[in-house]
């Protein structure tokens, strides 16, 4: 018989990873709905026109995509993003500004599966649209903090940038998008020297590479003092100072706002996806080196699949990095503790009973396993400590013709005995 195993890059969850998982994606539709945004789901299949339209070529080249039956070239969608444009190009077009947005749901990218990075992985990305004002950026970097927050994780720090400055640049120096989208791609890779050979080679001026390089070592947490440095370094590229001043807005509507959030203002910062049109940021934890968070502004995308005009800005956050950074800081999940119940029939004349009160329990709404092995009390009892059930409600014919059952506190060892009627109201008290 052959040994089949999972594809490679793709993963089962076992029961405790599945709780993590669904424990991230609760709190993270929680936090989403306190700040009003409203859940959508789009296709897992997508038209690949749309999807490789402004992705970037490191992910254009990465997506699972394949002719369907029809000869139509699709894709498995890589990210949510053009997906939810798509939908306010088409279905929500005269649904009033702003929206807010996000969905829950598995991508794929064909990556080199390594420690943080599978082929199939899950992400919950937040979009807010039709507002160009700092403070919807500002938003995004506070509900982007405020789930790591309430997932339990400590030290984040957010890695925060502006394409604007960098394109600013640029595009005074006269590069065209394609080369631009090529340089960012290449600063995103970290491959700056490669970067900077690229805008050389193009023309651009030695001012304009002396700029670049002092963007590329320009780092700083004090928000203030970076932003004036970064006004300095591009001053006479109109629309860099531009892109910078709003940077500064934006970071210090988040600081004054009172949002305890670690940033790092980095002006060489990018990101691969060519949509993105100003600030951009990733959030991270110390315990690992790939980003959790990632987003930024993108204010041409809609209109690029036939919308109109329409400033946006979002966040994708991934839900299996969350789950890393929490067993990496051994994060405990705050899950409401709903009590477990074990129902163990004495004797098979017991049985029908036994299930008619393990009926009326779940429909008061608690969590109720039914001991279905036919074992003895002492070896199911055992069986219910170690699937960490709180009581054992043991139906025996003695009590039953008494219209009772037997009540074990697992935790305590008590043992009481308690009448059927009264069952549900003794363990939710």
């Amino acid at each position: 018989m052959p040994e089949f195993k999972t594809v490679r890059g793709m993963r089962d969850f076992l029961p405790e990873e599945t709780r993590m998982m669904k424990y991230v994606e609760k709190t993270a539709r929680s936090v989403a709905e306190s700040f009003g945004y409203e859940e959508i789901m789009t296709p897992l299949v997508e038209s690949y026109e749309l999807l490789a339209a402004k992705a970037g070529e490191e992910v254009r080249l990465r997506m699972f995509a394949f002719k369907d039956l029809g000869g139509r070239m699709v894709a498995l969608r890589p990210e949510f993003t053009p997906s939810i444009a798509r939908i306010v190009a088409t279905a929500l077009k005269n649904e009033p500004k702003p929206l807010r947005l996000f969905c829950l749901g598995s991508l794929y990218r064909y990556d080199e599966p390594q420690r943080g990075r599978y082929r199939e992985f899950w992400q919950s990305d937040f979009e807010l649209i039709g507002s160009a004002k700092p403070e919807a950026d500002a938003e995004l970097l506070i509900l982007t903090s405020g789930l790591m927050e309430r997932v339990g994780l400590k030290g984040c720090t957010f890695r925060v940038g502006h394409v604007g400055v960098l394109r600013g640049v640029l595009t005074q120096e006269g590069l065209d998008d394609k080369l631009q989208n090529g340089v960012l791609q290449l600063m995103d890779k970290k491959q700056y020297e490669d970067a900077l050979g690229l805008v050389k080679t193009s023309g651009a001026s030695e001012k304009c590479l002396t700029i670049l390089r002092s963007l590329v070592e320009l780092k700083g947490s004090d928000v203030s003092k970076a932003g004036e440095t970064m006004k300095k370094c591009v001053d006479g590229y109109e629309k860099a100072v531009v892109a910078v001043e709003n940077l500064s807005e934006i970071l210090r509507l988040v600081v004054e706002s009172g949002c305890e959030i670690n940033i790092s203002v980095e002006a060489g910062f990018a990101r691969g996806l060519e949509y993105y049109t100003g600030m951009i940021f990733e959030a991270y934890v110390p315990e690992l080196d790939v980003a959790l968070s990632g987003g930024g502004r993108y204010d041409k995308l809609v209109e690029l699949f036939g919308g109109e005009p329409t400033a946006a800005v979002g966040v994708a956050n991934g839900v299996d990095r969350i789950m890393l950074a929490m067993q990496e800081q051994r994060v405990i999940m705050k899950e409401d503790a709903g009590k477990k119940i074990m129902i163990i029939p004495v004797g098979d004349e017991t049985r029908a009973e036994a299930l008619k009160i393990s009926r009326a329990l779940k429909n008061a709404g608690m969590v109720v396993e039914f001991e279905i092995m036919g074992r003895r009390i002492g070896k199911a009892l055992e069986d219910a400590d170690r699937r960490k059930i709180d009581y054992a409600v043991i139906v025996g014919k003695k009590e039953l013709e008494e219209g009772k059952v037997s009540l074990k506190d697992l935790k305590k060892r008590e043992q009481t005995t308690v009448k059927i009627e009264q069952l549900a109201e003794t363990l939710k008290s």
